[in-house]
């Protein structure tokens, strides 16, 4: 089936709110054997139309999000009825729904508010508990002079169009959704490698298997080797890719490795704590973003200061007047001593020149100290250097800190 999402909103156009339709209902349909086609953002108004005509005339399921409100812009639900040619009715259901939700809340009802209670003839209006505009279902026909598609006329806030859709939209396209035969997609996920050593090493193999859409989404510090295809073939790609790169690939989920690393460790019943200089703490803020962290990791220290490497985490005041603050002896001494003092089984420490001043010859931009203190191993220390903005800096600089304690990790 040829399936089109239109996301509708001003506000997604000018960058002020981020699109987040496209990956959760191009996600959600995938078990069906459905894959977007085509995905289009308009703003609000006559765009909506123009886009809509085009979309009837050549898809097979058309979601449209946003546009179903109360205020002038929203016209989804007029602009999809009169190019069908079906007439509005209110929904006495629906309106009484809309009544007594701003009941509830105290708010007075008006004329344009009802408005998000007149549905298309013949169209299925889909529940909304989290706001008071209903989604519609319009099936497809062949028959009459207006043949049209499978359509889907979704709300704009996510809070309410991924309740609906994991409710109602998936009961009806199970439904309506022929059986394609089994896809399977596998994404496998390479960090320390750069996305042209990956295809070097992988590409042609995988390509000479044959029935299979190979693809690479590089990201900071990770490439991502995608496969679609038959789950028997996939199973050959798989060991194709796992012999070239055993030990790099650290998940074939969705998972960060953030959350890889922390899995771990909770297996393993053992602890991390952090030391952060150049970071800023991003490293710890990872850490703590995955559900359960509480459990592994109890402190991390962001000591930015000379002073408070010292008052914080012992390291000799004159170990940093004759090395630097960026040094190998310097992240030594701040990942052992974060491990003392948050008594952990192993602490990450970093410590660099971010930029975009600040270096040296012997210590050019980008360079960057990231040491891993751990119980009964030697404190190893690694020296990268990663010449980015100091956004990506921090990304890559806490990935590659991320990936030596997982090779701790997996190698003990």
């Amino acid at each position: 089936m040829n399936v089109v999402v239109i996301n509708t909103g001003t506000e997604l156009l000018l960058g002020s709110v981020l699109n987040t339709h496209l990956n959760f209902i191009a996600r959600a349909i995938f078990p069906l054997g459905l894959r977007v086609a085509r995905q289009l953002t308009v703003p609000d108004g006559i765009a909506i139309q123009e886009t809509l005509a085009v979309s009837l005339q050549e898809a097979d399921l058309v979601f449209v999000t946003g546009g179903l409100g109360p205020t002038t812009d929203d016209i989804t639900r007029e602009a999809t009825a009169e190019l069908l040619g079906l007439s509005l009715r209110r929904d006495p259901g629906v309106t009484a729904s809309i009544t007594e939700r701003l009941r509830t809340r105290g708010f007075p009802m008006t004329d344009r508010i009802l408005r998000q209670a007149d549905v298309p003839e013949g169209a299925q209006v889909l529940q909304n508990a989290n706001g008071t505009a209903p989604g519609l279902y319009i099936a497809a026909t062949d028959s009459g002079t207006k043949p049209r598609p499978h359509v889907f006329l979704l709300p704009g806030p996510p809070r309410e169009l991924e309740p609906m859709f994991e409710e109602s939209v998936m009961a009806i396209l199970r439904r309506i959704v022929p059986f394609a035969g089994a896809v399977d997609c596998r994404t496998f996920k390479i960090t320390g490698v750069g996305e042209s050593i990956v295809e070097a090493a992988v590409g042609q193999k995988l390509l000479d298997l044959g029935h299979i859409e190979l693809g690479y989404c590089a990201r900071p510090g990770e490439v991502d080797v995608r496969l679609l295809g038959p789950s028997s073939r996939l199973d050959e790609a798989e060991e194709v890719i796992r012999g070239a790169f055993p030990k790099s690939i650290y998940t074939a989920t969705d998972e960060s490795l953030e959350e890889v690393v922390v899995h771990l460790l909770i297996e393993r019943k053992e602890s991390v704590a952090t030391a952060e200089s150049c970071t800023g703490g991003y490293l710890a803020h990872r850490l703590t973003n995955v559900p359960g962290a509480s459990g592994v990791f109890p402190a991390g220290y962001v000591t930015y200061a000379n002073e408070a490497k010292t008052f914080s985490l012992n390291v000799d005041a004159d170990l940093i007047e004759t090395h630097g603050a960026v040094s190998r002896q310097v992240a030594l001494e701040m990942a052992e001593g974060a491990r003392r003092s948050a008594v952990v089984t192993h602490a990450l420490a970093t410590t660099g020149v971010a930029g975009p001043s600040g270096g040296s010859a012997r210590k050019p931009l980008g360079t960057v100290f990231i040491a891993l203190a751990s119980a009964g191993a030697e404190t190893v220390v690694q020296r990268f250097r990663f010449q980015a903005d100091r956004e990506s800096f921090k990304r890559l600089a806490t990935q590659a800190a991320l990936e030596m304690l997982r090779q701790r990790l997996i190698a003990a």
